[in-house]
């Protein structure tokens, strides 16, 4: 079977499709998937062996300037590629306009989300065969079931990415690690910096290492802060995804906040912690069979879904909706989940 995926973006997004995609490689012998992604995510689904083409989208890019010559001649390109194969099943599992669009241009029958499942109903317009997938689920077992309804099988126990971690190279890192995904893009999905310090120090006193990834001078400056004067924490250098994927897969425990790296984590199914305050993970949260999503428990206020802090509380913590979630309870977590216990 040969399967056309249209997922182009966000990283969540992208990473909420692999178990879907692990389900059907499971349960359909000889499949073979091509997939539509947005170009800045282009080399994850190569991780999945299902994935047997990778078409690159640069919609965010073109719509900038749709009038220039070079922007129009990669577009010619990329129709001129997703014609270029009849497909058994052409498969949109966005269910927006712009990913209607492209699964319009496709060679194949057309299937996706029916009006009252998608985001965009309009989008369903686009397809020859709308299919039914109740709302209110996180997005993972909705595409699992996309895919199970379209391909014909049951969706399986269990979860997983079907990602192989072996395929990262070991850094350079004497002994077990722990890896600190502190950056996130609001200010209210910040776990308090006073606790990640707090953490630092108990992994280090545990005979373990801490190392602190940044992307940005702001992420830099904190790891900078966090790592100062506790020996065992090591500022990581500037580095790709695909680097610091080879320090997510080989670490012994992850912590990590509301950002897209913890997808990776989830992916990777590395022991982890996933801290949500401000934010809510019911539908498109962290989820993986190694994550534990710590969630506030300020009921009359979190999630709020807001940028910057609704709570006028004084205290030391900030946001105050992460008070609960203490360093003592996130470390012994993942002490007794890394002992079995």
């Amino acid at each position: 079977m040969k399967v056309l995926l249209i997922k182009t973006s966000s990283l969540g997004d992208v990473f909420h499709t692999l178990p879907a995609l692990e389900d059907a490689w499971q349960a359909i012998p000889g499949l073979e998937v091509d997939w539509v992604v947005e170009e800045a995510f282009a080399a994850i689904p190569t991780w999945h062996p299902a994935v047997k083409k990778v078409i690159p989208v640069a919609w965010r890019r073109w719509r900038k300037n749709l009038r220039d010559k070079a922007n129009r001649a990669e577009m010619k390109a990329f129709w001129r590629d997703l014609r270029a194969t009849e497909y058994d099943v052409v498969l949109d599992a966005q269910g927006l306009i712009k990913s209607a669009v492209f699964t319009r241009m496709a060679r194949g029958p057309r299937f996706g989300l029916d009006k009252h499942s998608c985001r965009e109903p309009l989008a369903a317009l686009a397809y020859q065969h709308p299919q039914a997938v109740a709302k209110g689920q996180h997005a993972i077992p909705r595409v699992r079931q996309l895919f199970a309804q379209v391909l014909g099988y049951e969706v399986p126990d269990g979860l997983s990415y079907g990602v192989d971690r072996t395929r990262w190279q070991r850094p350079a890192v004497d002994g077990d690690y722990w890896l600190f995904l502190h950056g996130t893009t609001w200010i209210t999905k910040l776990w308090p910096e006073a606790y990640w310090r707090e953490l630092a120090a108990m992994v280090a006193a545990s005979g373990r290492k801490v190392v602190l990834p940044w992307g940005n001078d702001e992420e830099q400056q904190r790891a900078e802060r966090i790592a100062t004067g506790l020996d065992g924490v090591e500022v990581l250098p500037k580095m790709g995804l695909n680097a610091l994927n080879a320090y997510l897969a080989h670490a012994q425990a992850v912590v990590g906040v509301d950002t897209g790296l913890s997808h990776v984590v989830a992916a990777l199914e590395v022991p982890s912690v996933a801290i949500y305050g401000a934010t809510d993970s019911t539908l498109t949260g962290v989820l993986g069979p190694q994550v534990e999503v710590m969630r506030s428990g300020y009921s009359d206020c979190a999630p709020c879904l807001s940028k910057t802090c609704l709570k006028n509380e004084p205290g030391d913590i900030q946001p105050p909706c992460y008070r609960e979630i203490s360093p003592q309870r996130v470390f012994d977590y993942l002490l007794g989940h890394i002992s079995g216990k």
